[in-house]
């Protein structure tokens, strides 16, 4: 195989790669509780600040601070096979983040509409 034609094999699987790759799913506050609960192996993703997390978060969230520069190189190290569930305060951030997982390979991401501001306003458990 020759250069050119490797160079095209290469940009051919990558554009193939980026078609296939799963999209985030935006879940409503009472679906992405029950596919929390009806998911054994997963992650919930909190990618709110520290202050914003020690007022209350999910069970269970890690927290991954969009703001900071490693925030990319911080969730690259999250396992790719297990589903994500995402959230922020109100969308905004966790959708951006749900979008970068799913490019990078994450193959399941839920993202909660609404964020924390919908799920506190459901009244769903909240952990201090």
């Amino acid at each position: 195989m020759n250069s050119k034609s490797f160079f095209v094999f290469v940009v051919g699987v990558f554009a193939i790669s980026h078609i296939f790759a799963q999209s985030p799913v935006l879940l409503a506050v009472n679906d992405f509780e029950k596919k929390i609960e009806a998911t054994k192996e997963k992650i919930i993703l909190d990618v709110r600040t520290k202050d914003e997390f020690s007022k209350g978060h999910v069970a269970n969230a890690t927290m991954i601070d969009f703001y900071k520069d490693d925030f990319k190189q911080q969730i690259g190290k999250l396992d790719k096979s297990k589903p994500i569930f995402v959230y922020c305060a109100s969308g905004g951030r966790s959708g951006s983040a749900s979008k970068m997982l799913s490019e990078m390979g994450f193959k399941s991401v839920f993202d909660l509409k609404g964020g924390m501001r919908a799920w506190a306003g459901a009244q769903k458990p909240v952990v201090k």
